[in-house]
């Protein structure tokens, strides 16, 4: 019998990153091209592949390398089940928007489908129910409103009182026939189709500017320029986010995954708890057949709350009362933007910007509506019609409460790292300790590594100013103000921002 290890692994990395993925070189030269796609995630590489196949030249960018964003850190659910959102849709929208959603993302599942059936892809893709569950009174009479909701649009939904694990549960809505797949292995085949209808991809390119100017030109970090007829911002939080003011329209949360192996039988389905804080369970396989559980969930916003190893050791504590963990070989967590009205960004970035289109605010669900964005952007600029336009169209100002009470906490968020008083000094850090120091008077993030090295860059965020924080569980200067994120040396891992921090030491 293997001697169990329930330790958290050292270092965060997804199960999906252990998949041989492609490298592709960095742009040295100035191009044209038809269409330039920015960010190597599903939107981006199922954009670029639809276009394509129709005869566009399109040239894709990555800042990094591909996949290895939101969608290499995903948890990979193929569903229309999105939370408890429909009974929300019909009350914020209307009975015919939220159908409409429901349908949006029922097609983006079904286009992943088609396409690994037209492509013969091997991703371990299976048809799966999906359940929301409630182990709270409160939680358990909005399943019942969530199951009504299926009921008025039509949604194929079953209520039950129990899930197959020893987990309380209340009530759960089921909704029938979703799937699961690898991500990586999905889209590693879609960027083979890509480069064989003429696709051509950079890697380590950072897109820093588009300028206002027709056709759209893309400045890069290297100096080189990009003219295309449309670009196609598929970053996962626009880089360029000051046209529509996107900064002030959104916000982001970090979740986390643990990988675990356990000798007990998984049961099949996909799982997600509706109560605070939220859990989510899937399967997934290695190559040796051998059963992952993926448990997910402790959601927040980037930058904000306890110190983030705290939702590891949440998911650790989790996993290890209702299952019999053998070994965590993977962690890894996840950044997803929500909307103020829980529905999308997709297409033109301004209605006087047509060619300028941006995807974004999946609010968790980007397997689905990430698919479906990409055929509306497709759609766009094949000048074609497309059903869902209208309902995805970023010009909408819907939900202004909400952006109201979102501006407020990047406010307070600001002021505070701004009148923080430090008495840290880089010396005071042990071993594999990160905090914010002073460095000749002035705030510094300063990083202590496993041989002693320290790692010292100026704390202020380069999107807006705000104050960066150390995150202890990924190793990882985050903002709280619009969730950019830096490695310790300074790098920028996630947007907005698009320029380092400054090394200092």
């Amino acid at each position: 019998m293997t001697e169990k290890n329930t330790d958290l692994p050292q270092f965060p990395e997804p199960f999906w990153r252990a998949l041989t993925l492609p490298s592709f070189p960095k742009l040295d030269r100035d191009i044209t091209t038809d269409t330039l796609v920015v960010g190597g995630g599903i939107t981006g590489i199922t954009s670029a592949y639809l276009l394509a196949k129709q005869g566009v030249k399109v040239t894709l960018i990555d800042a990094g390398e591909i996949l290895n964003g939101t969608t290499g850190h995903t948890t990979a659910k193929i569903t229309a089940q999105h939370g408890l959102i429909y009974d929300q849709l019909i009350t914020e929208h209307g009975e015919e928007k939220a159908k409409l959603y429901y349908e949006a993302n029922a097609e983006g599942m079904q286009l992943i489908k088609d396409l690994v059936s037209e492509h013969s892809i091997e991703c371990n893709l299976t048809a799966q129910d999906a359940y929301i569950y409630a182990n709270t009174d409160e939680y358990k009479n909005k399943i019942q409103k969530e199951l009504k909701a299926y009921q008025k649009l039509g949604i194929r939904g079953d209520y039950t009182d129990e899930i197959p694990f020893s987990i309380p549960c209340k009530a759960a809505v089921i909704m029938k026939d979703q799937a699961q797949f690898h991500p990586l292995k999905y889209l590693k085949a879609l960027i083979s189709a890509f480069q064989e209808a003429g696709g051509i991809i950079y890697e380590q390119t950072t897109a820093m500017k588009i300028e206002d100017a027709d056709p759209p030109t893309v400045l890069t970090d290297s100096g080189h320029s990009i003219k295309s007829k449309q670009v196609i911002v598929a970053s996962h939080y626009p880089f360029n986010d000051e046209t529509g003011l996107y900064f002030a329209r959104m916000h982001v949360k970090r979740s986390y995954v643990l990988a675990i192996r356990t000798e007990q039988e998984y049961p099949g389905g996909m799982f997600y708890c509706a109560d605070t804080p939220s859990r989510s369970l899937r399967y997934t396989e290695g190559d040796d057949g051998e059963k992952l559980i993926l448990v997910g969930g402790d959601g927040h916003k980037t930058g904000q709350g306890v110190s983030m190893i705290e939702h590891y050791e949440a998911l650790k504590d989790f996993s290890s009362h209702y299952f019999n963990v053998e070994d965590i070989p993977y962690r890894w967590s996840a950044q997803d933007i929500v909307t103020p009205d829980k529905i999308p960004y997709v297409g033109p970035v301004t209605a006087n910007h047509q060619n300028v289109l941006i995807a974004t605010g999946y609010a968790k669900w980007g397997m689905t509506n990430g698919s479906i964005a990409a055929k509306i952007m497709s759609d766009h600029i094949l000048q074609k019609d497309n059903r869902y336009a209208n309902l995805y169209n970023p010009s909408r100002l819907k939900g202004l409460k909400n952006m109201v009470q979102d501006n407020a906490d990047v406010a307070k968020h600001l002021i505070k790292g701004k009148l923080a008083v430090i008495h840290k000094a880089p010396e005071d850090l042990g071993i594999d300790e990160g905090a914010i120091v002073k460095v000749n008077g002035d705030k510094a993030g300063c990083y202590r590594d496993q041989n002693g090295k320290l790692h010292i860059v100026d704390s202020t965020c380069t999107h807006m100013g705000c104050e960066v924080v150390w995150n202890s569980g990924d190793r990882t200067w985050d903002c709280p103000c619009h969730a950019s994120r830096f490695s310790i040396s300074g790098e920028v891992l996630n947007g907005p921002a698009v320029e380092p921090l400054k090394k200092i030491r």
